[in-house]
Parts: C-alpha cells; structure tokens; sequence
C-alpha cells in the first residue's frame, strides 16, 4: 500500500489539499460520494477517483482499499469520522482528518488502544485547528514544566470560513462554550471574556469551544484550558444572542433553514482573500507557585495553513513517520512542528508582552 486518498476532496478545503498534495510531489487518489464533482475535480487535476458513501462499512472498506494513508476532509466530522475511523482501522490504513470538533477528537483519542493494536495512528485536528494551537500549548508546558492553567488566543483567522466549517458551527450553537476544568470538559452557560495581546496591546476576547479543549489536555495534561477568539462584530452579535434562544437556533426546524442559507454562501474564502489573511496565537500557561509564561505565534491564513499542514502529516505518514496510536499534532511531530512552514515565527514574551 503506497497510496494517499483524499476523502471528501470536493469541498472546500478538500480542494486545497488536493492542490497542496501535487504541489509537494504527491498523486492522491480523489474520493467523495458526489460523483460529478469528484470526477470534475479528478479529471481537472490529472488525478485518480474513486466514488463512495460512508453508509456500510465493508462498501467504505472496499473504498479506502490500497490507501496507506486516509486524509479526511468530509464534515460534519459527527457524522463521517467514526465510519472512516472504523475502516481504516480495519484496513490497517493510517487516519488523518481536519476536524475541530471536541467531541470528533475526545471520540478519535478514546481509541488509541485499538490503534496500537492494528498497528495504526489515528490523528485528527491536522489543520489550523488544531496544529497551530496544540503546537503551541505543548510549547509553552516545555517552558512551563509545572502549569496547572493554559489559556489559548487566536486572531486574525483571516478572509471568512467555507460552508463546511459553518455547518460544523451551526451543529454546536446551543451547547454552551466547552472549557476544561479539573481535566474534565465543562459547558458553561455564560461565555467568557478575556484580555489578550496579540502583538498590539490588549484586545477583548471571546471563549470559543475550540478543539484544543479536548487536544491540548491530551498534549500537556494541563487540567484547566480555555480557548479565546479576538473579539470581531460577527462574534459579538454572536455572544449577545441569550442562551435560550441559541439553543431554538440549534433546534431541528430553525437548524434546517439556517443550513439552507449556509448552502447559498460561497464555498469559502477567496484565494485573494487568504493571500493577504494572517493568523496569531497567543499561548499562556499559569503553574501553582504564580509563575507564568506567555509565547505567540504569527502564520499564514487558517485555510492555507490547514492544506500545509495536513498535507504534510500525510506525507509523513506516507513515508513511515507515523506512530501507532492516537495522535495530536504535538504528541506525533513535536511542539516545533508548526515552525516547519514557511511565513511562520514564533516568540517567547516577557511579562510585558516584549520579545524576549
């Protein structure tokens, strides 16, 4: 087996790790169970199809066949993972996805043991969710042996997001904002606030459930974990709506007429768009004895770096780097492995938010 198949290849950011695969020397095998699409794409880009629902497992078994490496980009990650998940286990194919679902990853780390066992990694979050940030966390714990609290901030995310991200959105919008406390995943009712600095001077900041929730603990064994978003209109139209009434808008009837205008939106950003975006990660990690540390990363635009970074695990994998188990992008590549790109630069920070 010596082959990468790129399942859901069609979407947005499918695309861009299609196109990112032949631009690093790699010939994916393109699936989906849009046939069209996936053809169109296929016969565009000069690569092989394959054409596959995720409805029964021996027809998805049959479909991954000859894949050393599965790279998964068909959400809501809900509904697709553990099919994919259960085939390539069974296949003895590797799992990469690019997820930021909490629940999708705590579900993905609960089976490491069966991993080892077939001899397998399983290693969802492999775009800007969750690279960047768990890439991040485990490097602020290096310099922080002893950290009890980790609060993560990311701005800048850049030109919008695809239709699949916003349906993954719209899946959570009643459930709270998602925080570890005690190294157990908490809903709170009330979203937090924050004060972070991203380079400029403190901004506002809203908590997001981001999938370093479930990742970073398993990264650092930092018991309490809260991601942050710099504060944008959209968030906060976002965090007026009361509690209530974001669980009716999570509701079946209301959730299908807002999927429906999420259809009728462009698949995503712009290559323009993500051209100029710039991303920003701030980590900072707080121990027992009130010592703290604080470290920030600039990269380039989410969607850019999610076709980067998941083509490049892939390509790991591909060529034997691929620890049996189940995997964040730190505990598999290290707390360095972001820095591996180019337009990215990380800085340790003194108190003071200066470089040190």
């Amino acid at each position: 087996m010596s082959e990468l198949l790129i399942y859901g290849a069609n979407g947005y950011t499918g695309r861009l790790l299609a196109e990112r695969a032949l631009e690093v020397g790699l010939r994916p095998v393109l699936a989906g169970r849009n046939g069209a699409e996936i053809h169109a794409l296929a016969a565009e880009l000069g690569l092989p199809a394959k054409v596959f629902d995720l409805g029964s497992p021996a027809v998805v078994r049959e479909g991954i066949a000859g894949a050393a490496v599965v790279l998964h980009a068909a959400g809501p990650f809900s509904a697709t993972s553990r099919p994919m998940v259960d085939a390539c286990l069974s296949a003895g194919a590797h799992y990469v996805d690019v997820t930021g679902e909490i629940a999708v990853l705590e579900a993905v780390a609960a089976r490491d043991a069966e991993a080892r066992e077939h001899n397998v990694m399983l290693l969802p979050g492999a775009g800007f969710d969750v690279v960047p940030t768990d890439c991040m966390a485990a490097h602020v714990k290096r310099r922080l042996p002893g950290a009890v609290r980790l609060r993560l901030g990311v701005a800048g995310v850049g030109g919008g997001i695809s239709r699949g991200t916003a349906r993954t959105m719209l899946e959570g919008i009643g459930g709270g904002t998602l925080v570890r406390k005690g190294g157990r995943i908490v809903a709170l009712r009330r979203t937090p606030r924050a004060e972070i600095d991203f380079g400029r001077g403190p901004r506002p900041a809203l908590g997001l459930s981001w999938g370093d929730v479930a990742t970073a603990w398993h990264s650092t064994r930092i018991p309490d974990i809260e991601v942050y978003f710099a504060l944008t209109p959209t968030l906060a139209r976002v965090a007026s709506i009361p509690h209530a009434v974001k669980r009716v808008l999570g509701s079946g009837p209301l959730r299908s007429l807002l999927g429906r205008a999420i259809r009728s939106r462009p698949p995503g950003p712009s290559p323009e768009r993500r051209a100029r975006g710039r991303s920003i990660v701030v980590a900072e990690a707080w121990d027992g004895e009130g010592r703290s540390v604080r470290s920030r990363l600039e990269t380039v635009e989410a969607y850019t770096l999610t076709a980067w970074t998941a083509v490049e695990i892939a390509r790991r994998a591909l060529a034997g780097q691929a620890a049996p188990g189940s995997h964040t992008p730190a505990t598999a590549y290290g707390p360095d492995f972001v820095l591996s790109f180019e337009a990215t630069a990380r800085h340790d920070l003194a108190t003071d938010g200066s470089c040190r």
